[in-house]
């Protein structure tokens, strides 16, 4: 956050122009992390512009000031590294929950079982699957199988 502020001019004008940009997000973090404080105060000089930049550069990175830099919404930032580490041990669980289930479970019960679907996250696209399926006639995946291979289906 910090560089998106020393990115231009420094000093004032660049702090201007921060505030231009992102005041709004500025107002709402000065009256969450420093109550009783505002950006008024700023222009009616009980507020240095040495201030502002401290209170700017040491803001938390899940604040609206931060997001607003980013240009995130609050639901991407929701997904922290620990959810994210957190949704990949439970895929992982449900996945070898149902590698044991299909391998040790009866073939009959268990034929019609499917792998879990992952947890959906932001950022992490759908997995697509590469089984071929055949339908009820022989050759109905041939299609299919001569786009894996690269060769023409025998049937075509």
């Amino acid at each position: 956050m910090a560089e998106a502020i020393w990115r231009g001019a420094g000093g004032i004008s660049g702090l201007r122009r921060f505030l231009t940009e992102y005041g709004e997000a500025v107002e709402w973090d000065m009256a969450r992390y420093w109550p009783g404080r505002s950006l008024l105060e700023l222009y009616r000089g009980t507020l240095s512009w040495r201030e502002l930049r401290v209170f700017l550069r040491y803001l938390p990175t899940d604040s609206a000031t931060a997001r607003a830099v980013r240009g995130s919404t609050p639901e991407d930032d929701t997904w922290t590294l620990d959810r994210m580490l957190m949704a990949l041990t439970v895929d992982a669980i449900r996945e070898n929950t149902f590698a044991m289930v299909k391998l040790h479970g009866d073939p009959k019960k268990t034929s019609h079982l499917k792998p879990p679907d992952p947890i959906p996250r932001p950022g992490v696209e759908a997995k697509q699957s590469n089984v071929i399926r055949f339908g009820g006639k022989h050759g109905s995946g041939a299609k299919a199988l001569a786009a894996v291979f690269g060769r023409p289906a025998a049937n075509q």
